[in-house]
């Protein structure tokens, strides 16, 4: 293993990228630390164990915990993104169009989400700022109109420079640049969860029920084990579609002949589908947060229904996994496309009828490949809060599950891109 991790280093053009990624992560970890100005960093710290601060904090290794300039992390983008998209289909003509044109017109969506990363970034910062002054009263030392819109504007800045960082990354460094900064941030979370569940099962725990902590943390850390294990065996699976090629003269030289296959992921969409879902279904509580009472208001009842520890909640967020793993599977896999290329090169599946029948064909087996990806995205996402439960481990660390899909999901990925350029060049890779 650590032969082949050396070959990294031997290229020339995948070291600079490594190296550059790298950097690009120590600016990430340089910003979550510088706070916004006009603010009580301390008051801030004394409510950091609110609940508040779980996901968001998380995805923002522990930026909005000290309100620095990257408190909102890569959510408005996110949620950009996610806009974005499902105007892309069929609702809006000319961005339906535009996502038809190719690279150019991807280009002109990208520049669109970036507008709309800054718009709703900024509506965020406004709703955060005035919503902490009021959960913490006092976080801003001057409550002026002008002090109000310099901690937004600081805030959003942050967020556009955290989307042009993840650009950057994508466009010079190694894998998806947006996902690599997520990674990175809920690395950086980990040693404050592991604190905590130590904390808990530890702190006052008398001889005679410190064996069940013990196995207790035996059996969490076997969990873990089992959904690290699960996550690449399911984001390795591939179903294999033989493809055979006709033999065809063109010219004077002979093509085709050759059979081949198409490599059908069980689960095309990654961690997407996990990322955008918990971006969506937290959304209302953390908005109707700052307006908590405790009185039975609407806001009380957004706040505790829409936690991903609630039935409600859980529900929600299952759903909007599944349906976000078909949305973006048909989104990168495109049968119709694919049929229609099949048949203007000579190829068929064996069996199956050119053209129609293909795109069903392919169609159907997509189908069937993305309800067992989904399932088992909901079922990693979901199962850990069960087991949390069960376990009676701190609320703050309900997000395990997720956050163990996305680290492993985009550490595969990154991998995958790594070994690529090594086999290109030759070089021994690390996946077996």
């Amino acid at each position: 293993m650590l032969g082949s991790l050396s070959n990294i280093f031997r290229i020339g053009d995948l070291r600079r990228k490594v190296i550059f990624t790298l950097l690009m992560l120590v600016v990430f970890r340089i910003g979550s630390h510088v706070p916004v100005p006009n603010i009580n960093i301390q008051l801030l710290e004394q409510g950091a164990s609110n609940n508040l601060f779980g996901l968001i904090n998380t995805f923002s290794g522990g930026a909005l915990k000290k309100f620095s300039v990257f408190a909102m992390g890569i959510m408005p983008y996110i949620t950009a993104s996610i806009i974005m998209q499902l105007l892309s289909m069929e609702v809006v003509p000319k961005f339906t169009q535009w996502a038809k044109e190719g690279e150019a017109g991807r280009r002109k969506i990208a520049q669109f989400t970036r507008y709309g990363t800054i718009i709703l970034g900024l509506i965020q910062a406004f709703g955060l700022t005035i919503g902490f002054n009021r959960l913490y009263p006092g976080l801003l030392k001057d409550t002026s109109v002008g002090s109000y819109i310099l901690v937004a504007l600081t805030l959003t800045a942050g967020t556009a420079f955290l989307m042009w960082l993840g650009e950057q990354i994508t466009e010079k460094g190694i894998g998806n640049g947006i996902s690599i900064i997520i990674l990175a941030g809920i690395v950086a979370a980990i040693p404050e969860g592991i604190e905590t569940i130590l904390a808990s099962q530890f702190s006052s725990e008398t001889s005679g029920t410190l064996f069940f902590s013990i196995m207790k943390l035996v059996v969490v850390f076997l969990v873990i084990v089992a959904i690290i294990v699960g996550v690449i065996f399911m984001q390795q699976g591939i179903r294999k579609i033989p493809v055979q090629y006709a033999k065809r003269v063109v010219g004077r030289k002979m093509y085709g002949g050759q059979s081949t296959h198409i490599p059908l992921k069980v689960n095309s969409a990654g961690v997407i589908p996990v990322i955008f879902a918990i971006s969506l279904v937290m959304f209302p509580s953390t908005i109707a947060s700052f307006w908590v009472t405790n009185t039975g208001g609407i806001a009380d009842w957004i706040y505790n229904n829409f936690q991903v520890s609630h039935p409600l909640g859980m529900t929600l967020y299952a759903l909007l996994i599944l349906g976000f793993t078909y949305f973006y599977t048909f989104v990168q896999i495109n049968p119709v496309q694919m049929a229609e290329n099949m048949r203007k090169n000579g190829g068929y599946i064996p069996g199956i009828r050119p053209g129609k029948n293909t795109e069903v064909y392919i169609t159907r087996t997509l189908n069937r490949l993305t309800l067992a990806g989904a399932l088992f995205l909901m079922i990693i996402s979901v199962l850990p809060f069960f087991f949390s439960a069960l376990a009676n481990l701190p609320q703050q660390i309900y997000i395990g599950g997720t956050s163990l899909l996305i680290v492993v999901g985009v550490t595969l990925d990154t991998m995958k891109q790594i070994e690529s350029q090594l086999i290109k060049r030759h070089y021994k890779g690390f996946i077996k």
